[in-house]
C-alpha cells in the first residue's frame, strides 16, 4: 500500500514553496519585460532632448523593443522546449539585465535603439518560457489563479511604468536622469536570476526534435515586413511601397501557417501549432489579447505624451495622474474573479466597454476645454477607466486558456506573448500614425477617440468567448503534485 495516495508532508511543503518562489522569478521577469514597454514613455521627452533623437528614433526606442520581442518569442519558446526551459530562462535573464545596463549607459540615439533591440530579444527569450514554466510548476486546478496573477503582473507593470518613470526622473539620483528607467532593471534581474537558479527545475520537453528553421525565417520576415511598413506609413503616409510591403507581410504570414500545417502532417515539430486556434476560447481570446495590448500600449503612450507635451505636466505630475488609473485597475483586478464567477464573460465585456466610454469622454472633454483641464474633475473618470481595464485584463488570459489541456498549455508559451507583443507593436504603430502626423492637441483627441472605438469593438468580440468552467476549489489541494 506504500506510496498510494501518501505524500511526505515536509516534501509537499518544500515543493509548494519552490513552486511559488519559481513563480516569483517569473513575475519579476514579466514585470521587467512589460515595464520596459511603458516606463520609457515617461522618459521619452528627456531622452529626445538629451540625445537629440528624431521622431523616427523616438518611435524605434519604443517599437524596436516590441518588434524584437515579438520576433524572438516563437523561436525562443521552441528552443526552450528543445534545450530546457531553465537553461534558456537563466541565460535570457542575464542577457536582459546586461542589455538594460547598456541602454542605461547609451550616449546616442542610434546606440540606444540598438541596445533596446538587444533588450527586446533577451526579453522575448525570457517571456517565451514563462507560461510553460508556470503550467509545469503548478497543478491544473491552480492554473486560473496563477495565470490571473501572471496577467496582473504584466498589466500592472505597464501601468506602474509611467509612475515609476516619473519618480525616477524627479529624484534624478546622482544626476543620471532618464538613465534610471533602464538601470532599475539591474537589481530586479539579479533577484530573478537568484530565485530561478535555486528553485526552477523545469527541463526540456522534446526529445530528438529539431528547430523549425523555415518557420523561424518565415515568421520573422512576416513580422519585420509588417512593422517596417507601418513605420514607413508613420513617416510618409500611405503610399504604394507601404501597401506592397503590407501585402508581402500578409503573404509571408499565410505561408508560415501553411508551412506549419505541412510539418504537422509530416510528423515533424513545427514552430507553432495552428490547431490551437481550433479551440474557440483560444481563437477568440487571441483576437482580444492582440487588440487589448495594442490599444493599451497606445493609450499609455498617448496619455504620457499628451500630459507632458500638450498639457505641460511635469514627469512627476504625469506619474501621479497615472497612479489614479493604476488604483482603479487594482480595484478592478480585485473584483474581477467575483464578477466572472457571477456573470461570466459579460463582466469582461462590461469592463472594457466601461473603459471605452471613459476614453470617449476624455476626447470630448479635451475638445470642449481646448486642453484646459481640471485635475479634480478628471479623477473619477480616470479611476473608472482603470477599473474597467482591471476587470477585463486580469481574467482574459485565464478564460481563454481554460479549455486547453496540459500538452496544449506548453504550446502557448511562445504564442500568447507573441500575440501580446504584436498587439503592442502594431497598435502603437497604427495609432501613433494619427498621433505623430498631427502632434498637437487635435492629434491627442483623435488618438483617444480611436482608442474608444477599438475598446468598444473588443467589448463586442468578448461576448463570443465561451463561458469559463466553474472551479469549486476541491479538485486539488495546496500539496497536489505539479505536472512535470
Amino acid at each position: 500500500m506504500a506510496g498510494i495516495g501518501v505524500r511526505n508532508p515536509t516534501a509537499a511543503v518544500r515543493g509548494e514553496l519552490a513552486a511559488w518562489l519559481t513563480f516569483g522569478a517569473c513575475l519579476i521577469s514579466v514585470f521587467m519585460q512589460m515595464i520596459d514597454v511603458t516606463i520609457v514613455n515617461t522618459a521619452l521627452p528627456d531622452i529626445t532632448r538629451d540625445l537629440a533623437a528624431s521622431s523616427s528614433a523616438q518611435l524605434l526606442v519604443i517599437s524596436g523593443y516590441s518588434l524584437a520581442f515579438a520576433c524572438t518569442l516563437l523561436t525562443a519558446a521552441r528552443l526552450g522546449a528543445l534545450w530546457g526551459r531553465r537553461r534558456l530562462f537563466l541565460v535570457a535573464v542575464v542577457a536582459f539585465t546586461a542589455a538594460s545596463l547598456w541602454c542605461g549607459m547609451s550616449t546616442g540615439a542610434t546606440e540606444l535603439v540598438i541596445a533596446r533591440i538587444v533588450q527586446g530579444i533577451a526579453g522575448g527569450a525570457m517571456a517565451a518560457q514563462t507560461l510553460a514554466i508556470l503550467a509545469a510548476s503548478f497543478p491544473r486546478s491552480r492554473h486560473p489563479q496563477v495565470f490571473a496573477l501572471y496577467g496582473l503582473a504584466a498589466g500592472g507593470a505597464g501601468m506602474v511604468g509611467p509612475i515609476l518613470g516619473g519618480i525616477l526622473l524627479t529624484l534624478n539620483l546622482w544626476g543620471l536622469g532618464w538613465h534610471w528607467v533602464f538601470l532599475i532593471n539591474l537589481p530586479l534581474g539579479i533577484v530573478a536570476f537568484a530565485l530561478a537558479a535555486r528553485f526552477l527545475h523545469v527541463g526540456a520537453e522534446s526529445d530528438g526534435a529539431r528547430l523549425d528553421l523555415g518557420g523561424v525565417v518565415l515568421s520573422a520576415a512576416s513580422l519585420l515586413a509588417l512593422l517596417y511598413a507601418l513605420a514607413d506609413v508613420q513617416q510618409h503616409g500611405w503610399r504604394a511601397l507601404s501597401v506592397v510591403i503590407v501585402l508581402a507581410a500578409i503573404a509571408l504570414g499565410a505561408g508560415f501557417l501553411v508551412y506549419q500545417r505541412v510539418l504537422i502532417r509530416r510528423g515533424r515539430g513545427p514552430l507553432m501549432r495552428p490547431d490551437l486556434f481550433a479551440n474557440r476560447g483560444f481563437a477568440v481570446g487571441s483576437i482580444l489579447v492582440t487588440g487589448f495590448f495594442g490599444m493599451f500600449t497606445a493609450f499609455v503612450f498617448a496619455a504620457s505624451i499628451t500630459l507632458q507635451d500638450e498639457l505641460h505636466f511635469s514627469a512627476l505630475r504625469t506619474g501621479i495622474a497615472m497612479t489614479v488609473f493604476a488604483l482603479g485597475a487594482g480595484a478592478g483586478a480585485l473584483a474581477a474573479p467575483l464578477l466572472v464567477r457571477r456573470w461570466g464573460v459579460r463582466s469582461l465585456a462590461g469592463g472594457i466597454a466601461l473603459y471605452a466610454g471613459c476614453m470617449a469622454v476624455a476626447a470630448v472633454y479635451l475638445v470642449l476645454t481646448d486642453g484646459a483641464i481640471s485635475v479634480a474633475l478628471t479623477v473619477v473618470p480616470v479611476f473608472v477607466s482603470g477599473l474597467g481595464v482591471g476587470v477585463f485584463g486580469l481574467q482574459l488570459q485565464p478564460v481563454m486558456l481554460a479549455g486547453l489541456d496540459q500538452g496544449q498549455m506548453g504550446e502557448t508559451s511562445g504564442l500568447l506573448p507573441t500575440l501580446e507583443q504584436i498587439g503592442n507593436a502594431v497598435g502603437l504603430a497604427v495609432l501613433s500614425t494619427v498621433f505623430f502626423r498631427a502632434h498637437t492637441l487635435g492629434g491627442s483627441i483623435a488618438m483617444f477617440a480611436a482608442i474608444a472605438v477599438a475598446a468598444a469593438g473588443l467589448a463586442g468580440v468578448t461576448l463570443l468567448l465561451p463561458e469559463p468552467p466553474r472551479h469549486d476549489g476541491t479538485e486539488a489541494g495546496l500539496t497536489d503534485p505539479a505536472p512535470r
